[in-house]
């Protein structure tokens, strides 16, 4: 049922790909489309829940469009599983689930000016307190807000700085800002080297005193978390109220060569694909592409795909040996990729067709191109690769 709206084996990171569907080349409705596959978004939530402590919520980060797989339709299928619990980075985002029916603690991980504090109020939303001037600008609104206190603990982005204590217990003496919650983020726990764990302990140290000196004063810190993706993935033996996961709810990580320290089978929930739109015969010598990007070196047979950049798609992907699937087969991408569309080399696939469906992200037949793969190529990370995708690409989305 449907609506619309390098794999490793290595045993501390399993990406189960038997589950996806082998895409079926059809004439599709759609001129690009992304597949949400939400039975693999449940599967991964239940994996979650099973690494960290019993008695640990999970925040889902809907954020970025819920990173390109559509925020209300993400969340709505969490709410349908008991998630009531929702992390965006701006007030916008968080109006938008609200108005769409998700209930639920909606946090703003971002800074909100104190001018929107009405509306932080009439949505019942949660706003992340980035700095005690933060706090004395929307305590003077004279409003009453459920806020989370940011502390810095080195990452050096939003947050009091952990070292500014009196600060901090200020923050949690207004009148019209309940805190319900505290928290910090871990800059390097991706990375598993000596230094990388270092810091990462002590910044969870850093966050621990914290944590200890509000209690001591009398103050209560509401609901503690510092764990995202990698924080859950390295670290599971901390035991805070919360953890925060992103892009392993949406079953990945930020690069395929990172290894994490649990074992845990994650199912990638999306995979992009698009319409062929015209198929043709070009002579040896045929410029292809803006600036004669590229040149048929003998004739050739391609393939226009409705899909560019955009929506999306990285430009470089053409400059870096990128490939769609098509037929269960790969297809050179060739030229440079267009605002709206970009060609690709069929020469040696047969009967391929106006309305055949190109793979961009996924599985055809035996081949699978991953997101991972493609930020690999582009010099990023997956997280870039999927929020970047825009409107234009209908989701579609299969319970």
């Amino acid at each position: 049922m449907s609506r619309r709206s390098s794999l490793s084996t290595d045993p501390f990171y399993l990406i189960n790909t038997s589950a996806n569907i082998a895409n079926q080349t059809r004439t599709s409705p759609h001129r690009a489309w992304a597949e949400i596959n939400l039975s693999h978004l449940r599967h991964n939530v239940s994996e979650i829940k099973r690494i960290i402590p019993g008695s640990c919520g999970i925040i889902a980060v809907v954020k970025a469009n819920a990173y390109g797989h559509g925020a209300v339709e993400i969340a709505r299928c969490l709410n349908g599983i008991g998630i009531t619990r929702f992390a965006v980075a701006e007030i916008n985002e968080a109006i938008l689930l609200r108005e769409r029916g998700v209930y639920g603690d909606i946090l703003i991980l971002g800074y909100t000016a104190p001018e929107r504090a009405p509306e932080l109020a009439r949505y019942k939303l949660t706003q992340t307190i980035v700095n005690l001037e933060h706090a004395e600008s929307l305590e003077s609104r004279g409003i009453h807000l459920d806020v989370h206190i940011k502390i810095d603990t080195g990452m050096n982005r939003l947050g009091e700085p952990s070292e500014n204590l009196e600060s901090i217990r200020r923050c949690y003496q207004f009148a019209h800002l309940r805190v319900t919650g505290t928290f910090s983020h871990l800059a390097e726990s991706p990375g598993l080297s000596r230094e990388e764990i270092h810091f990462t302990n002590l910044q969870v140290k850093k966050f621990n005193r914290v944590i200890d000196t509000l209690k001591a004063s009398g103050l209560d810190p509401g609901l503690v978390h510092i764990q995202s993706s990698y924080g859950i993935l390295n670290y599971p033996g901390l035991n805070y109220d919360l953890v925060r996961p992103g892009i392993a709810l949406y079953g990945l990580l930020s690069s395929e060569e990172d290894r994490v320290t649990v074992q845990i089978n994650l199912r990638p929930v999306l995979s992009l694909k698009a319409s062929v739109t015209q198929v043709k015969e070009v002579p040896a010598r045929a410029h292809i592409g803006y600036g004669h990007a590229f040149i048929a070196p003998s004739k050739m047979k391609i393939a226009v795909i409705s899909l560019g950049y955009a929506d999306g798609i990285p430009r470089t992907l053409s400059e870096q040996g990128g490939y769609v699937l098509i037929r269960g087969q790969r297809a050179a991408i060739i030229g440079g990729i267009c605002m709206d569309q970009f060609m690709v080399d069929v020469t040696s696939i047969t009967d391929v067709g106006q309305g055949d469906t190109a793979t961009i992200i996924g599985q055809d037949g035996k081949e699978v191109i991953t997101a991972g793969q493609i930020a690999r190529r582009c010099g990023t990370v997956t997280n870039e690769i999927l929020s970047r995708l825009g409107d234009r690409v209908e989701r579609v989305y299969n319970t």
